[in-house]
């Protein structure tokens, strides 16, 4: 079995893989640009609730999302193994369930309190039921890729398809949203948007699923192979605090990139007022939207030839300087709106390459830290690669609110006669505060993170 087990590890990726690897993600996308799009609108325009109510809503799921997502990994380790392997199961166990719990957030209820349950409990059930395949997809990069080139591979294809993701949302989702109100009406439009969106997601992971098949032991081969070697089954599993305690190179890495993800998520909440308060072209927004989503598509297809000279982490870093610089160089120029969409889109050009390289980074702590502690720690801690991005979703309001509060923000001005101070306010959330923390998660990185190739090859 043990050699069956390695004969399994040295196989080389498939050209479906190679090919359609993140597909899953593409509908990922798809789904979670309903809720990042719509749920608000949805909650205030639809559902006709206070403001306060919707703050409270958003707040606890988030915040319940942010601390489960710090176990899902360790909790996948310490459990059995399913009938299809360790990760690998999880492609179909919960997929399925994403639809239905999904479309119970957009759904108008006559009781107002009983609908502000139903909503909170289907935003925190749907994210448990989308955030354990993900994290297991993730998982299944270093299951699959023994080298860095091929997680690589696997890393850059996915993300071209998210990007991808991205792109066709732009298009569809308002599309679809539109379709189902002329025949639903408004009311039922987003619950039924989430739930078909939500079913592809399911069905494009049953694919990955499919594609992964030969890859991982199977429960029932991890379980004969455990007898055979007398370990016991319910020997100890590897905590998410003990895998990063044993790890400073892993905490290093969290943190740079939680910077990155606050970034993100900060400069995405806060260009349409740069666009309406500053460029004084609204319209302009969606255009920069699509602009930076097609260089994400090439940017996650080329990350893979820089990692190939430089290594996934100078790639990182010299990419989260160029990030840094291009945000300082438009805030000196920040009323000229067009070298601003340059300079803005050559951020977010970095930041895809980045995103690209993030599993590796992961995969190769979760090598140190196995060598470290004695047992298997993949799902530990690639299950930790979603705590930066929860966390900058949850900080992504406090900057917003902290920078428009720096200008003096008043919804009430007319963006025409916007003052001087509420032009730099927004600028500061846009350009400043993001080039600082991103330049803070180069150093964090480039510093703290010491792990190089020979670490990664197994």
């Amino acid at each position: 079995m043990q050699k069956e087990s390695q004969a399994r590890s040295a196989k080389p990726l498939s050209r479906p893989l190679k090919t359609f690897f993140g597909i899953g993600d593409f509908g990922f996308t798809l789904m979670t640009n309903i809720d990042t799009f719509y749920a608000s609108y949805f909650f205030i325009n639809i559902a006709l609730l206070p403001l306060a109510t919707v703050s409270v809503i958003t707040t606890i799921s988030a915040v319940v999302d942010l601390i489960l997502s710090c176990l899902y990994g360790a909790w996948m380790n310490k459990i059995k193994p399913g009938k299809w392997g360790r990760y690998r199961s999880w492609l179909v166990l919960t997929p399925w369930m994403v639809p239905f719990l999904y479309m119970f957030e957009f759904v108008k209820l006559g009781n107002t309190t009983v609908m502000v349950v139903v909503m909170t409990i289907a935003m925190i059930t749907s994210r448990i039921a989308w955030n354990i395949p993900y994290i297991a997809n993730i998982s299944m990069i270093n299951i699959a890729g023994k080298t860095t080139e091929d997680r690589m591979a696997l890393s850059s294809i996915r993300n071209v398809w998210t990007a991808l993701g991205s792109v066709v949302y732009s298009y569809l989702g308002p599309m679809v949203v539109a379709g189902f109100t002329a025949v639903l009406s408004e009311k039922n439009a987003y619950a039924a948007t989430a739930f078909v969106f939500g079913a592809f997601m399911a069905a494009a992971y049953f694919a990955h699923f499919k594609m992964f098949k030969g890859y991982e032991e199977t429960g029932e081969e991890k379980l004969a192979r455990i007898a055979k070697q007398k370990q016991a089954e319910s020997a100890p599993k590897v905590s998410a605090i003990a895998a990063v305690r044993c790890n400073p190179h892993l905490l290093a890495l969290m943190l740079s990139s939680t910077t990155k993800y606050m970034v993100l998520f900060l400069v995405n909440g806060i260009a349409i007022y740069y666009f309406q308060y500053i460029a004084l072209k609204p319209a302009m927004f969606a255009a920069f939207m699509l602009i930076t989503n097609l260089l994400g598509v090439l940017a996650s297809y080329i990350s893979r030839f820089f990692v190939a000279r430089a290594g996934a982490k100078k790639t990182v870093v010299c990419a989260y300087l160029i990030m840094g610089i291009a945000m300082l160089a438009a805030f000196v120029i920040y009323e000229k709106w067009i070298p601003v969409i340059i300079l803005m889109a050559v951020t977010f050009f970095a930041m895809n390459i980045t995103t690209t390289c993030d599993p590796e980074l992961f995969a190769t702590c979760a090598q140190f830290s196995s060598a470290k502690t004695g047992f298997d720690t993949t799902g530990t801690v690639m299950g930790l690669l979603t705590v930066p991005v929860k966390f900058g979703i949850v900080m992504r309001g406090i900057l917003i609110s902290a920078a428009l509060a720096i200008g003096g923000f008043s919804a009430t001005v007319d963006p025409s006669q916007a003052t001087e101070q509420m032009k730099r306010g927004i600028c500061i959330g846009f350009m400043i505060i993001p080039a600082l923390v991103v330049i803070a998660g180069a150093v964090i990185l480039a510093f703290g993170y010491r792990l190089g190739r020979e670490n990664t090859e197994k």
